[in-house]
């Protein structure tokens, strides 16, 4: 079962503290006192059966017909052995180089044939109207 007696007793004095609370002005402290010995008594017993049902919700799933795996030898060893791929490696070196002297001879293609870009250089003219200026100034601004 989830949890102690202990927390029987936390919910029987919160029965207790709830049912003086609501009961202090309307009862004779007599009957508030019989009340409240009976809300305790009833939240004690309702907490076993609170604490039965979360205990039944919160356990975890039993898998059937799995055998269960020891956890003993799990991590102690290490195995530092790589596996030899020597062939492979010399395989790919050799279709690089091959790669390699075919893209040289398209690069010197490559550099015959490229012109870089001259854009045209932008202007500034320094002697403009203040009224263009205006004109400017509200085109980009959409008024």
């Amino acid at each position: 079962m989830l949890g102690t007696w202990r927390w029987n007793v936390v919910f029987g004095f919160i029965g207790t503290l709830l049912t003086v609370a609501f009961s202090i002005g309307n009862n004779p402290i007599t009957i508030m006192l019989l009340r409240s010995m009976y809300a305790f008594i009833a939240f004690f017993v309702l907490a076993y059966g609170a604490r039965a049902v979360l205990s039944y919700i919160l356990q975890p799933p039993v898998l059937h017909g799995e055998p269960e795996e020891s956890d003993e030898g799990k991590g102690t060893q290490l195995d530092m052995l790589t596996p030899d791929e020597t062939d492979d490696l010399n395989q790919m070196l050799k279709s690089q180089l091959q790669e390699g002297t075919a893209a040289q001879t398209g690069q010197a293609k490559e550099a015959e044939s490229f012109k870089p870009l001259n854009p045209p250089q932008l202007l500034s003219q320094k002697n403009t109207q203040p009224e263009e200026l205006v004109k400017a100034i509200r085109h980009l601004t959409g008024e």
